[in-house]
């Protein structure tokens, strides 16, 4: 994957995890804090500006970029056969 995760993407893996929370608890849990991570990076630019705390610009440009990470990462694991990933092969 050399491309953003869109909207919509995001939406389906999400849709996804709420449906097999009870089968997958674990990923479930994983997924919303790789969604938290996210939103705490495009949030956190605006205080870290404000308080000119340059330093944590780096994590913040790294949260924005976890859902795309997370996604990336567990496509290598499913390719290489060490995790199973079913919501990966959906709307791709």
């Amino acid at each position: 994957m050399n491309r953003p995760l869109t909207l919509a993407e995001m939406q389906r893996i999400r849709h996804w995890h709420l449906a097999h929370k009870d089968e997958h608890p674990l990923e479930y849990q994983l997924w919303d804090a790789v969604l938290c991570l996210w939103l705490m990076g495009w949030v956190g630019w605006m205080p870290v500006l404000m308080f000119e705390l340059l330093w944590v610009l780096p994590l913040c440009l790294l949260a924005s970029t976890a859902p795309r990470l997370y996604v990336v990462w567990r496509a290598h694991a499913h390719r290489a056969q060490r995790l199973r990933c079913d919501w990966l092969s959906r709307g791709r």
